[in-house]
């Protein structure tokens, strides 16, 4: 990208990280999760499955990793034991009161499900009595900590556990920029853990990381799917790398950083399903800010989706308004 000298230094990236961030500006309730609700989602059986997200409220993930903003819906602490327990509990009621319990649970929070600083391990049996009636269970975790804890709680579960790890790019020069602390070795040996152990994998990665753009970025997405799927994926996450945190913002100033388009995202999932390897989900969470023709942004957003649920590429939605085709 950029040729002009980094902004973003060799040594001490936690600290400058850090000293990007806004203020938080949200006080987090415990008891509360961040947010619930229900969607659709393909199965690696096929299946199309309702699946109950649920955004747990705990604390921070120990690692600083360069374009993560997920640390605003944290808190500063600790949360007590019990209290991510009651969180799912009142997600679960929430379902409940609409009728129907998903098949699928995804317990995202943030971080990693497997920090003990972030989910108390006395809470997993209950939390696993809360879920008992899902048949499949996602859960998150940094490489680094998939290990005892992930067979655990596999064995507390009635139904199935898969868990989620972000790659976000097999690039490993800018892997170690992104600062999450792992390679790419610690990466498919965890992976490889999994696999022993009988838990599926998922893996979030990038469009457009930072120090990647353009044609090197669609390239590098594909590799790191491929890199994925080699490691025992069932399915990759395709998810636009966002501003919002600081780091990246300075990152865009300094011509380093370019946030993706609507249409890096459509190529990427093009490209990567074409592979023909597992499930490819384009994340069309706050998708709108990626789109600049507000004539075929829905129609557009409404193709991923139902891409996401079949698992087929559809042709591209064509605009005479942006000229997208």
């Amino acid at each position: 990208m950029s040729g002009a000298a980094s902004v973003y230094p060799a040594r001490g990236r936690t600290a400058w990280i850090l000293a990007q961030r806004p203020p938080r500006a949200e006080k987090v309730d415990p008891e509360a999760p961040h947010g619930v609700f229900l969607e659709q989602e393909r199965l690696a059986s096929g299946d199309v499955a309702s699946s109950g997200v649920v955004l747990i409220a705990n604390r921070e993930c120990p690692w600083r990793c360069l374009m993560c903003d997920l640390w605003k819906g944290t808190t500063p602490e600790t949360v007590p034991e019990g209290a991510v327990t009651r969180q799912v509990e009142r997600a679960v009621q929430e379902w409940r009161n609409l009728g129907a319990l998903p098949e699928q649970v995804k317990l995202y929070n943030s971080g990693s499900f497997f920090d003990p600083g972030a989910i108390p391990a006395a809470d997993y049996a209950p939390i696993a009595q809360r879920v008992s009636f899902a048949r499949h269970v996602v859960v998150e975790s940094h490489p680094l900590l998939v290990g005892d804890r992930a067979r655990s709680l596999r064995d507390l579960l009635s139904g199935s556990l898969e868990v989620a790890m972000g790659l976000e790019t097999a690039h490993p020069e800018v892997l170690a920029k992104l600062n999450k602390g792992f390679d790419l070795r610690q990466f498919s040996r965890a992976a490889e853990f999994l696999a022993n152990e009988g838990i599926a994998l998922r893996v979030f990665l990038l469009v457009n990381p930072p120090f990647l753009g353009g044609a090197s970025g669609l390239e590098w997405d594909v590799k790191s799917a491929e890199h994925a799927f080699g490691c025992g994926a069932t399915a990759v996450t395709l998810i636009p790398t966002r501003v919002g945190n600081g780091a990246l913002e300075r990152l865009r100033e300094s011509g380093e950083f370019e946030p993706p388009m609507l249409e890096d995202l459509e190529a990427t999932q093009t490209a990567v399903l074409a592979l023909g390897r597992g499930r490819a989900f384009a994340d069309t969470w706050g998708l709108e800010a990626f789109s600049s023709c507000p004539k075929c942004f829905a129609e557009r957003r409404d193709r991923l989706e139902r891409i996401n649920l079949a698992q087929r590429n559809e042709p591209p939605v064509r605009c005479s308004a942006c000229g997208s085709e």
